[in-house]
């Protein structure tokens, strides 16, 4: 008989858990427990919560079993989960909700177990006050239920009479009352924890993304910015033809070009490639571009002012970076091409003749390590069709999915081609073979061409 009654008390248990899990996700969904949650506490979302917890707290009386006279049931839960997550006031008008239903069944443990339901509510409310108005958690929810479960046993065989009595119901209604008040407890802990992560999960990726489209925009106006310091249009040059491209690997890059009228009719060209990528080496690019640029506009020689400007980085480069960078004044009345490579990559120069490019090598250091570096300068002439092509490494050194390089050999290959087009065209055309020979490879370097053309 006894196995019997336990038998039927452990199904009646287990349904009451399956109706408990349905209750914990719609309460805790509701917009009243998330304000909760959220530390937004109001006086119309306790109320709501109250009534709520209190509604699980009747459900877990009316569907418990009645052992001589006692009934086994889960009615602590609502009053214990409203105290440890929602704080005092929801944890004690639930248990006043649920003891003042059970009270009225009346029955000689009426007493106790009402006491017991409000006291549940009112320590777990003290707990979530003790927590810092938090939920503790599933061990320590769980490990008080089970607590409060033992102290509900001890209050009633404290206070129910005849002591016999009180001592059978206990034996035949503790162990399943305090299984399923810790798992019912162990649900709802398990379903607040999972949407507190959520939550704070979803917080952390709006935080994120906020900061990223925060960053994103930053990076736009800072591309827009380098963009300007670019030239708007190339000046013209009489005799000669002109072209320039310049495409970052990021928003914004290190290469710059320029084209610079001199006194005299004269014309200065500039590639150059500062060290590293992104907003540090676009930051550095727009120092010496514009030190450059001061630089030439006085009269002075290529060398003076490469030599000038480099003195000038070189005091500022604090953090290590520096430019190479090739830097060439055109006279066009006399086609005279005087120029000073630091440390760039050689320009290459297809005479009109035919044949092999000569490249335009190096004739001092990189800009931005040796304040008192020295500097030579280069000059030559040029002839009606020859072809001059500046680039920075960027386009040699981009590889394929096979990690091979471009190379110099394709680049020469490709202006041979089709140097006899507009220099825009030449320039298309090598940008048309670097993206088709990289394929699926992302661009990691800046890529930066400019051609010049003797008319």
């Amino acid at each position: 008989m006894a196995f019997s009654i336990i038998g039927d008390m452990f199904l009646v248990l287990l349904q009451m858990i399956c109706v408990i899990m349905v209750a914990a996700y719609l309460i805790t969904r509701t917009a009243s427990f998330t304000r909760v949650l959220d530390g937004l506490v109001t006086w119309k979302s306790q109320a709501t919560l109250i009534l709520l917890f209190g509604a699980l707290s009747i459900y877990g009386t009316e569907s418990g079993i009645t052992i001589l006279g006692a009934t086994a049931n889960v009615r602590d839960l609502g009053p214990m989960v409203g105290g440890l997550a929602c704080g005092p006031v929801v944890g004690l008008g639930a248990g006043l909700i649920g003891a003042a239903y059970r009270f009225s069944l009346g029955g000689f443990t009426a007493v106790p177990c009402a006491t017991a339901t409000i006291l549940a509510g009112l320590v777990g409310g003290a707990i979530f006050l003790a927590a810092g108005r938090k939920f503790i958690g599933m061990h320590g929810a769980v490990l008080f239920a089970v607590g409060m479960e033992v102290f509900h046993m001890g209050i009633t065989l404290l206070l129910c009479r005849p002591f016999d009595e009180a001592l059978e119901v206990v034996e035949d209604v503790a162990f399943p009352m305090i299984i399923a008040n810790a798992t019912g407890v162990f649900l709802f802990a398990l379903i607040i924890g999972n949407l507190i992560t959520e939550r704070q999960t979803k917080a952390e990726r709006d935080s994120y993304l906020s900061e990223l489209e925060r960053k994103k925009a930053e990076l736009r106006i800072a591309h827009d910015i380098q963009m300007s310091f670019l030239p708007e249009r190339l000046p013209e040059v009489p005799g000669f033809e002109l072209a320039a491209l310049s495409l970052p690997a990021k928003e914004v890059g290190g290469d710059f070009y320029d084209a610079i009228p001199l006194p005299g009719n004269r014309t200065a060209f500039v590639i150059a490639d500062v060290s590293g990528k992104g907003v540090p080496a676009a930051l550095f690019m727009a120092l010496s571009r514009t030190v450059l640029r001061a630089n030439a506009l006085v009269p002075r020689s290529a060398r003076e002012a490469v030599s000038e400007a480099n003195m000038l980085i070189a005091e500022d480069a604090k953090s290590g970076m520096f430019v190479t960078l090739f830097y060439a004044v055109v006279d066009p009345a006399t086609k005279m091409f005087t120029y000073v490579n630091a440390g760039h990559n050689p320009p290459l120069l297809f005479r009109s003749g035919g044949g092999g490019p000569a490249e335009l090598k190096g004739t001092g250091i990189i800009l931005g390590v040796m304040p008192e570096a020295d500097y030579r300068e280069e000059t030559l002439y040029l002839e009606s069709g020859d072809l001059i092509l500046f680039y920075t490494d960027g386009i040699t050194e981009a590889i394929n999915p096979g990690e091979e390089q471009f190379g110099e050999r394709r680049l020469i290959e490709t202006v041979t081609d089709c140097r006899h087009l507009p220099p825009a065209e030449i320039i298309g055309r090598i940008r048309d073979a670097v993206t088709e020979f990289s394929g699926e490879e992302p661009q990691f370097d800046d890529l930066t061409l400019m051609v010049l053309r003797v008319a």
